[in-house]
């Protein structure tokens, strides 16, 4: 069969991340798979990030998005494991709980927080789970100058990227964490992980959140780890007007860059950090993760 040439669209890069591949490549039949799954995937930015990679690298690779929807998550990602040409699938929401849990390894990261964002074949042929969100995001703060240590966090969602957020939070020292998620179900399931590891520091916050008397004015950071923003007809997954002026919001939507929680927070002048630092900081995680040239 002949190659099929594509051509890779330009598109913003954070100042960290690596230069947009501006020229046309080949897929060949040798070509190396990998691929970014979710529901939806029109917002992934991924394959706009890990192409350029693959292409600084000399690696004859490409990372293309997969569509699946929640019921048949665990059928595509049985086939795309089948896959002898794929070696690495990254992980978007709602799946990263079901990516862990149908894996045949996981990292401690995963263990601990339930939830996997990136899979990778091992000699053996099974595959082992692994979770960067978490770590992407703490990278993303401190590289923005936003104080982890000894802050105060209220993180909104317990889902796989709030899970993984909470482990990198903790991990990283800050002074406690407080987890509102409106399924007090799961919300229990991640306390239960994360209480050995850090008795005493984390706690399951009212479903009023942030807003709730008395609170406000003991939190530093606070972070919406949930799906909503992604759509413009979207509820703001809390209200930024009740927070302290220092407060950092924070949000891993990454499309729009800007979400309308953002832009609230931007009109009451509290300090705001986007989505994007959290993918981009895992760029280099994912070079060691998938052993690729280069690796740091």
């Amino acid at each position: 069969m002949h190659g099929v040439t594509t051509q890779t669209t330009p598109v913003a890069q954070p100042a960290h991340a690596p230069a947009a591949d501006r020229l046309p490549r080949t897929i060949t039949g040798a070509t190396r798979l990998f691929v970014v799954v979710g529901d939806p995937v029109v917002q992934v930015q991924a394959p706009m990030l890990m192409n350029p990679v693959f292409a600084e690298v000399g690696l004859d690779a490409v990372l293309v998005p997969v569509h699946a929807r929640p019921e048949d998550f665990p059928a595509v990602l049985a086939g795309l494991r089948a896959m002898a040409n794929l070696d690495g699938i990254l992980i978007t929401i709602p799946h990263k709980v079901a990516a862990a849990a149908l894996a045949d390894l996981r990292s401690p990261a995963a263990a601990i927080s339930g939830s996997a964002n990136v899979l990778r074949r091992e000699p053996d042929g099974r595959w082992l789970a692994d979770n960067f969100d978490g770590s992407g995001f703490v990278r993303g703060l401190r590289r923005a100058g936003h104080r982890v240590a000894g802050a105060n966090v209220r993180l909104i969602g317990a889902g796989g990227a709030g899970s993984a957020i909470a482990v990198a939070l903790l991990e990283a020292g800050c002074a406690g964490l407080a987890v509102v998620d409106p399924d007090r179900a799961r919300l229990a399931e991640l306390l239960g992980r994360l209480e050995p590891h850090w008795p005493g520091q984390v706690t399951a916050a009212p479903p009023e959140g942030p807003g709730a008397p008395g609170t406000a004015s003991v939190i530093d950071l606070i972070v919406n780890a949930t799906p909503l923003g992604l759509r413009p007809q979207d509820p703001l997954p809390f209200d930024p007007t009740t927070l302290p002026a220092a407060c950092v919001v924070a949000d891993i939507i990454m499309k729009p860059a800007r979400t309308r929680l953002l832009q609230a927070a931007d009109e009451r002048g509290l300090p705001t950090h986007p989505g994007i630092h959290m993918l981009a900081e895992q760029v280099d995680l994912y070079r060691a993760f998938f052993d690729l040239p280069g690796a740091r």
